[in-house]
């Protein structure tokens, strides 16, 4: 009898002794799997929209030591086989997450540099000038008072002197010009000296155009009729050939009114003018911009005029 229950001791220790490594590796699986569900939800609360786009770092430091695996144990190794998978794929996901912020940081670094950009332009317009790529645009209007008097001396230099007499002759020609554009009045003030400022501006009577245009624009900023001006007047200067001055007027117009009528064709004509300027790569942001503000909500003749320009501007 005694014999007998030495025998089943011994057996019994032994089936002990055997479920042992199983045990112990199951208890590192699920060691494992805890760890893989934390990282998991750290990956979640960075990529998931709603959750907050600080970047998690691992809740537990990776394990190193993946203990012993039973290789006669067929549903531990399969498990194993699936939590080694988790992990890889984990890790895959981990890499392009990290990916994507790293492009979207670069993206917001070139669109704030471009926004940085145009707002220097509209505080300093003259700085515009400063590219040699765009003196053509700006050398009739800021040059000519300077040079004047220094290359009096020099023969092939003095027909210069003799244009800016040309408009004191033709004073009252243009007056006469400007006479015939009928002034409106419908009653509307801020309609009317619209109005008339486009009538000008059809009259290709671009400086008077201009000044009347920025009269609406400083008078009446907050009315409707404000985004009309803004954008007529920066069409104004584009007609004269003054790129580098319309495309602060569209600049503006967007900057200032982004939900006002003619915020769209601002925008469209910015990248138009500064593709004028050589400067395409801005144009083509331009554009970029126009289709991700405003998309199918724009006009139909702005997508046209768009995707025209565009194709033009090499975009």
């Amino acid at each position: 009898m005694r014999m007998r229950h030495i025998t089943f001791l011994g057996a019994a220790t032994a089936a002990l002794v055997a479920t042992m490594p199983a045990q112990a590796q199951e208890g590192a699986i699920d060691k494992r799997v805890e760890r893989l569900e934390k990282e998991m939800r750290a990956v979640q609360r960075s990529v998931f929209p709603g959750g907050s786009p600080t970047f998690f770092e691992g809740e537990i430091a990776p394990d190193n030591t993946p203990g012993e695996r039973s290789r006669t144990n067929a549903p531990v190794i399969d498990l194993t086989a699936r939590v080694d998978a988790l992990e890889t794929q984990l890790q895959t996901l981990t890499g392009q997450t990290e990916q994507n912020a790293f492009q979207l940081r670069e993206l917001e670094k070139q669109f704030t540099a471009y926004k940085a950009e145009m707002e220097k332009r509209l505080a300093d317009p003259s700085a515009v000038a400063a590219p040699t790529t765009t003196p053509a645009g700006l050398a009739p209007t800021v040059k000519p008072p300077a040079t004047t008097p220094t290359v009096a001396a020099t023969p092939a230099k003095k027909p210069a002197a003799t244009p800016a007499a040309k408009p004191a002759t033709s004073d009252a020609a243009r007056l006469a010009l400007v006479k015939k554009v009928e002034v409106p009045a419908s009653g509307n003030e801020t309609k009317d000296a619209y109005d008339y400022g486009y009538r000008l501006w059809e009259a290709k009577l671009y400086p008077e155009a201009q000044a009347q245009l920025k009269t609406v624009v400083t008078k009446w900023p907050k009315s409707s009729q404000a985004s009309f001006a803004q954008n007529l007047l920066g069409r104004a200067y584009l007609d004269e050939g003054k790129p580098s001055l319309a495309a602060v007027a569209f600049y503006n117009n967007y900057k200032d009114r982004p939900s006002g009528a003619r915020a769209p064709h601002s925008l469209m004509y910015m990248g138009v003018a500064l593709d004028k300027l050589g400067r395409k790569a801005d144009a083509c942001k331009a554009f970029r911009e126009l289709d991700e503000v405003y998309g199918d909500k724009a006009p139909q003749d702005v997508r046209t005029d768009a995707a025209a320009a565009k194709t033009k501007a090499g975009c």
